[in-house]
């Protein structure tokens, strides 16, 4: 079976195993960071059902504590490892197709190999008008690949994962990634966690992307997409993966989810010190209809 390599092992994250267990665990225990690791959290045994969360993909430095809220909450919500979990993110470098689905093989990284879940990858490809399989918009891709080794502190390396990026940032294209993965949930039972990533708004100063986020994050707690879109283009906020985040929240709205939980968002301002040149990180839960 083919391998991607890991393209950013030892520049957004330790190339070292030793290493990355040390800065993934430093996230968790920074002071922007839930305060303590999966292993030494109550686990909810009676399984919270939980749909997906909302999660940044920056360097470790920068986004890692951020990001931790939300691991910390997946270890605790859900302690058995998902059938698969579908991870979306934006193409930032805008190579091969504009809607990109990884087909199969194994994602590796310093902590081992995540198998891609083939069959699920093909069942939501058959039920997309937009996604096809690809792998060279994957290559260099650094959104997804940040999830990974979070996912395989919590789940163990061989935690199953179905990549996806999104150059197209359309809302047309989120809906129908949501309906393709409603379909394969509804139709095949697939105990599937939905995590989609986004950075929030780039390069301004703490001040402004506090409040810009404010605006953005409250759409997103609402479940409103289309608000959100407006919100992105008219403030502006530069948020690089409205479509990801979008179609987490159609896939809410087709699930009948409750309202999505903020539980952290901070500015890389508040992690570095320097605070006129920002970006806005948040992570955010996604319950699932009790």
């Amino acid at each position: 079976m083919k391998k991607r390599l890991p393209a950013h092992a030892g520049t957004f994250y330790p190339a070292n195993r030793e290493e990355l267990v040390e800065a993934l665990e430093a996230s968790f225990n920074h002071p922007l960071g839930p305060g303590r690791l999966p292993r030494e959290a109550t686990r909810k045994r009676d399984g919270e059902r939980v749909l997906g969360y909302l999660v940044p993909h920056a360097g470790y430095m920068y986004s890692g504590p951020v990001a931790a809220h939300a691991y910390l909450d997946m270890a605790v919500s859900i302690p058995e490892r998902p059938d698969a979990v579908v991870i979306v993110g934006p193409n930032h470098t805008m190579l091969g197709l504009r809607a990109s689905v990884y087909k199969e093989g194994y994602w590796e990284t310093p902590l081992g190999l995540a198998e891609v879940d083939s069959e699920l990858a093909k069942l939501i490809v058959a039920g997309s008008r937009f996604f096809a399989f690809d792998e060279t918009a994957h290559m260099y891709e650094h959104s997804v690949e940040v999830q990974v080794p979070f996912l395989q502190y919590i789940y163990g390396e061989d935690v199953r994962i179905v990549p996806i990026v999104i150059g197209l940032q359309t809302l047309e294209v989120a809906r129908d990634l949501a309906n393709a993965v409603n379909k394969v949930i509804s139709e095949h039972g697939a105990r599937i966690l939905y995590v989609a990533t986004t950075d929030f708004n780039h390069y301004e100063s703490h001040e402004i992307t506090v409040e810009k986020d404010r605006r953005a994050l409250e759409k997103i707690l609402e479940l409103d997409a289309e608000a959100l879109y407006d919100v992105v283009e008219k403030v502006p906020v530069t948020m690089c993966g409205p479509a990801p985040a979008a179609s987490l929240i159609y896939l809410a709205r087709e699930v009948g989810a409750p309202k999505p939980i903020l539980l952290k968002h901070a500015t890389s301002g508040d992690v570095t010190g320097e605070k006129g040149w920002t970006v806005g990180y948040a992570s955010i839960k996604f319950p699932a209809r009790g």
